[in-house]
């Protein structure tokens, strides 16, 4: 005879569960900075594994190898920051001018703002108390006889004389110290990424072994796929977002350079690549090119770069971008859209980039796994 499961017996692996799944994502936000390293860094070197194969079929070990393709990521790297360097030099010695167009923005949409709280106020307050005089102090006081004695001004009350201590300044390892405090665990963390891609690079394959002997039969057979399917859609999805946001950097510097937009060669990738941000990134790609053009006090100028940007990002969202990366991630709207509200409460602006790539390799997991694949059926599209 079979005995009935008590309630108390079904919550308790719900409430595990439940317990399991808090105690996840609380782990993942108080170490979203060591999280976000290692995945940057498994994302980097699953993109650069292809390259590193090709350098092994010219009889180059997977080490030296691998040490070659680092070696030409961070040239890559400096290599851009140089460029925005440069233009960053040159965009310090035009602050008066962007300076001075800022206040006089400002200083406009202050004039308007109280012009139009003037009209409100006439609007809504009748004209008899609008013109009502201000009331006038009395010059005179009555005495205790009843005549009028002119008052007489009293003398202000004693005031203290403030002492003011100087402050002996601060050396300059302190200011130092005081700016990077905050920065201290994000540039930590950040040195280690070259030297995470590098290992995971040169000992890829003995990782991939050990990983896979932690299951057996059949398991490791489906471990493998996942593995490889995991790698197969990191590369897909930045790859594809690559070649996007260099060809609408491309399309954005030429459409500026033709207006003759300053810093065009600067603003046109940056443009070019937030537009890539899921959902904000039309209003993001709006910025730069709009503080450029600040100087220039001509209406056609921002009427265009409006809509050339919004052209530029609806074609790329609505032809473009189904054919670069649509093809490999395969989500559906409401699975993005809550991952990037998940990702991006846990990590903020990183996991609003994160958010797509860690769900489509869950995604990938899942289709993989035959238990799982239910949940990864939730989640495509």
């Amino acid at each position: 005879m079979l005995t009935p499961i008590m309630p108390a017996q079904r919550l308790l692996p719900v409430s595990i569960g439940i317990l399991a799944l808090g105690m996840a994502i609380a782990l993942l936000y108080y170490g979203r900075v060591f999280f976000i390293t290692v995945i940057i860094a498994s994302i980097i070197a699953f993109l650069l594994d292809p390259v590193v194969e090709l350098f092994m079929k010219m009889r180059l070990p997977r080490g030296v190898a691998s040490f070659v393709v680092c070696s030409i990521g961070l040239m890559f790297v400096y290599l851009a920051g140089l460029g925005l360097y440069t233009e960053g030099t040159q965009m310090v010695s035009d602050l008066p001018a962007y300076g001075a167009r800022v206040n006089e923005l400002v200083d406009s949409v202050a004039t308007h703002v109280d012009n139009f709280e003037k009209r409100v106020y006439q609007t809504m307050i009748p004209k008899r108390f609008q013109e009502r005089p201000p009331e006038q102090l009395p010059e005179t006081a009555v005495t205790g006889r009843g005549k009028r004695k002119k008052q007489e001004p009293q003398p202000p009350p004693p005031t203290i004389q403030e002492v003011r201590v100087r402050p002996e300044p601060k050396p300059l390892v302190t200011y130092i110290y005081n700016f990077l405090t905050p920065f201290y665990n994000v540039l930590l963390m950040a040195s280690f990424v070259p030297f995470l891609v590098y290992f995971l690079l040169s000992w890829r394959d003995l990782l991939r072994s050990r990983f896979l002997y932690l299951f057996e039969g059949d398991d490791r057979q489906v471990a493998g796929r996942a593995w490889a399917g995991v790698g197969d859609m990191v590369r897909a999805y930045v790859i594809g977002n690559f070649l996007l946001g260099l060809l609408l950097s491309v399309a954005s510097a030429l459409l500026f350079a033709s207006v003759k937009l300053p810093y065009w060669l600067l603003v046109g990738p940056v443009s070019g690549f937030l537009s890539l941000v899921p959902y904000i990134g039309l209003p993001l790609a709006l910025v730069p090119p709009l503080i450029a053009a600040l100087p220039i006090r001509e209406p056609t100028l921002y009427l265009f770069i409006g809509v050339s940007v919004a052209v530029l990002h609806l074609l790329a969202l609505n032809l473009l971008y189904p054919k670069f990366v649509g093809k490999r991630v395969h989500l559906n709207p409401l699975a993005v859209t809550i991952a990037l509200m998940f990702w991006g409460m846990l990590w903020g602006g990183i996991g609003l980039l994160l958010a797509i790539p860690l769900t489509a390799a869950i995604k990938a997991i899942c289709d993989n796994v035959s238990s799982l694949q239910p949940y990864g059926k939730l989640l495509g599209d």
